[in-house]
């Protein structure tokens, strides 16, 4: 992903441009690997947090440690290629949105190799959740690709909680909320193979990360605030 990511967007925008990689609970060397290409790309700097903070977590630190007018994020695993980023990048510069975000759903998306069945069905049921749930009108809101204006980020990021599957419909959720211009995209996806996921224990975390987010966001968040004070050493939560 680096060296697919490092020289496309320094040749296009020099020191304008910068990269930086939230490392936690790493036990794979990624800091060392990050490290390694430092001395060659002075845009590259990187986050360590020994704890598990998950993606939500992640994102965040790495949201308030951005300086640039336009702050995005994408998945480390290349499944983005960058010039589908830049393509994302452009579009929220030249019609001047709060958000530009990445779709494998919408007319044009090009996704190879094709999802197995039960991967699209297992996305299409959690989007449907999604639509019910929060009215949020996207068709891919799990796309790891997404570019935002640096204001409206920031108004949301004091609202955001950290959770591992809810995070990005937390996170546009709060957008609609505050009324910001978000606009979805088709996108170019390349599915890495080897994925570690399991879907049907995805699955089931992806649903209760949905149910705990909706209730957090109702007059019903004294629920979860009672589950964290008093229950959670009790019956823990899923992994974040």
């Amino acid at each position: 992903m680096l060296d697919a990511y490092l020289p496309f967007f320094a040749e296009r925008y020099g020191d304008d441009v910068e990269f930086i990689t939230v490392i936690n609970g790493s036990t794979d060397a990624t800091e060392d690997v990050v490290s390694g290409y430092k001395s060659e790309h002075s845009q590259l700097r990187s986050i360590i947090e020994p704890g598990r903070i998950g993606k939500g977590g992640a994102l965040i630190g790495g949201f308030e440690a951005a300086e640039g007018d336009l702050i995005g994020f994408v998945d480390a695993d290349g499944s983005t290629p960058p010039e589908a980023f830049q393509d994302l990048v452009e579009k929220a510069e030249t019609e001047k949105l709060d958000g530009a975000i990445a779709s494998r759903w919408i007319k044009g998306s090009d996704v190879s190799p094709k999802q197995p069945f039960i991967r699209q069905v297992t996305s299409r049921i959690f989007n449907i959740c999604i639509k019910m749930l929060f009215g949020l009108r996207f068709t891919d809101t799990q796309c790891g690709a997404k570019v935002f204006r640096r204001g409206p980020l920031m108004a949301v990021l004091p609202h955001l909680g950290i959770t591992r599957w809810a995070f990005d419909v937390d996170l546009l959720f709060q957008f609609r909320r505050c009324k910001a211009q978000v606009t979805e995209y088709p996108t170019t996806w390349r599915d890495v193979e080897g994925s570690k996921l399991a879907v049907t224990e995805a699955s089931v975390e992806m649903l209760l990360a949905l149910v705990r987010l909706r209730l957090v966001h109702s007059p019903f968040g004294w629920i979860v605030r009672f589950y964290d004070r008093y229950l959670l050493r009790i019956i823990p939560a899923p992994q974040p």
